[in-house]
């Protein structure tokens, strides 16, 4: 009787969550997989470094430690991430932010459940909270920032971006063929897992359905892992707790990642308009 092809998983724990990548033997040896799947891994952990606001070298954390007025020069991974992010909140009229930490941090308590804040708490956060309070130029790799204080926070883009890097690290080893996962909240494939014409993954609430997914990415968010930690930036409020998810699916795990927290505060009506005009893109809400 044939046997499957093996499948080999590799797990690294950076950006507070647990990656994996899986890679079929037709694309490599084990000994090779591993070489590359470590390869990945430093990418990783590289990325974190330049991404996390919580690291003092990071990009983020120096921006965010700017003065109004202030400006910095900042690698490609930030600029990348910052672009992106700038077209998203563009593309979803304005649901899409990452600028609504300092919002978070009034709406949440020590033990991230939601509190109410005090009227002049709220005054001091909007005044800080907007993606017109920073300015990016591309050319020269600078940002400029309009307030004081502000908090920029790429969790809602910047494992979707590490999963494109890396799919493209696996191409530079030749590895056509992988499955890549940011902690189930974020997936990417890439051409397909032996004998099939892609990678079988699960999303859905009400019945989990089976998503084949080749070279493109699905994304879910939710407060079933974090809680409330959602801010409809149209509101500068909390989105309120809900059992279901929001998931899309888009031709690369950024967007995927950015437009799943999206949908959480977009109206069906809204995602359905923005779905026609991407090409790639689904959004699937039950």
């Amino acid at each position: 009787m044939a046997t499957s092809p093996a499948l080999f998983r590799f797990v690294h724990e950076a950006m507070n969550t647990q990656f994996e990548i899986l890679l079929p033997e037709t694309d490599a040896d084990q000994t090779y997989a591993a070489q590359a799947a470590h390869a990945v891994f430093d990418e990783l952990d590289r990325l974190e470094d330049e991404l996390s606001r919580y690291r003092s070298q990071s990009d983020i954390f120096r921006i965010n430690h700017l003065k109004k007025g202030g400006s910095t020069i900042v690698g490609l991974a930030a600029l990348d991430c910052l672009s992106i992010a700038q077209a998203v909140h563009r593309e979803t009229d304005g649901a899409f932010d990452i600028s609504v930490g300092p919002l978070m941090n009034i709406y949440r308590d020590a033990g991230g459940g939601l509190r109410i804040p005090h009227s002049d708490e709220e005054t001091w956060a909007r005044a800080r909270v907007g993606m017109n309070r920073f300015d990016l130029d591309a050319e020269e790799h600078m940002v400029t920032v309009h307030a004081d204080e502000i908090v920029l926070d790429l969790g809602a883009i910047g494992k979707g971006y590490a999963l494109d890097q890396c799919a493209d690290l696996l191409g530079d080893w030749s590895i056509k063929n992988a499955l890549l996962n940011a902690g189930d909240s974020t997936v990417l494939g890439l051409g397909a897992a032996a004998d099939s014409d892609g990678w079988t993954v699960t999303a859905g609430n009400k019945g989990q359905r089976e998503i084949l997914l080749k070279n493109n990415a699905l994304s879910g968010s939710g407060f079933h892992v974090k809680g409330a930690h959602i801010i409809n930036p149209r509101t500068m409020r909390p989105v309120p707790p809900k059992p279901d998810r929001t998931w899309c699916i888009a031709p690369t795990a950024a967007l995927s990642d950015a437009l799943s927290t999206a949908f959480m505060v977009m109206k069906p009506e809204e995602i359905e308009i923005l779905c026609g005009r991407n090409e790639g893109v689904v959004a699937i809400l039950d």
